[in-house]
């Protein structure tokens, strides 16, 4: 069996890396003309998980989604009442393996942005009011997303309808976020609160008095990596 395996095992990892190229859905693909905007350098691993709407869903430029990520938009595959732009995606953008994003109305991500694995993202849920109705009949009111620019959202997130996320944001991995989140700030919790938030000329102040941590440049990390003083 050793031999065996050693035998095939180069062979069967070559198959498989030409199999996940062949299916990555790229620009110049017909899957990717599908889409209402597919940017440059941009891609979609394969395998991907589910995806439909596709001409109301627009991928910016040198953006990655990875493996068995969903990107809908409307409420299936047939629906044919959908938003011109119902679920946007900026430039440079990271999504993690198995994230979802499902949109009816409005999903706006912003430049930057970057996912952990597993992220959620809705802009609508389920009403329950009607107790003689079964939940997943009532369809709930279609409130829009955005995520700000340069946002991180940690993995497992929970990003809720209805969700305003600021620019440079970070949400901690398994939060559930509603409502309106300011920029420069660290969220956390079930729901999300405020942990840290930057405040100009002091630095990222923590909940606790006296919690304060320094504002870093990417050049003052540069050269502490270096070892410059």
């Amino acid at each position: 069996m050793p031999i065996l395996r050693t035998l095939l095992s180069p062979p069967l990892h070559a198959l498989r890396r030409a199999v996940e190229w062949v299916g990555e859905i790229t620009p110049g693909t017909r899957a990717a003309a599908r889409f209402g905007g597919f940017g440059e350098a941009s891609l979609i691993a394969f395998p991907q998980a589910t995806i439909f709407g596709e001409r109301g869903i627009h991928i910016g430029t040198e953006t990655l989604i990875g493996r068995s990520c969903t990107l809908t938009l409307g409420y299936g595959p047939g629906d044919n009442a959908l938003p011109e732009r119902g679920l946007v995606i900026g430039d440079r953008c990271v999504f993690g393996t198995r994230s979802t994003i499902t949109a009816h109305e409005s999903i706006e991500i912003g430049d930057d942005v970057w996912f952990g694995q597993g992220v959620f993202v809705s802009d609508a849920s389920h009403g329950y009011q009607d107790p003689e109705t079964p939940i997943g009949n009532q369809l709930g009111q279609h409130q829009p997303v955005t995520v700000g620019s340069g946002s991180w959202i940690g993995h497992q997130a929970i990003i809720l309808p209805g969700a305003r996320i600021g620019r440079n944001v970070v949400v901690a991995a398994g939060s559930v976020v509603r409502g309106e989140v300011a920029d420069h700030t660290i969220v956390a919790g079930v729901p999300a609160r405020v942990v840290r938030r930057l405040e100009p000329g002091v630095g990222w102040v923590g909940n606790n008095n006296g919690d304060v941590r320094p504002a870093w440049t990417t050049e003052d990390v540069n050269r502490m990596l270096a070892g410059d003083s």
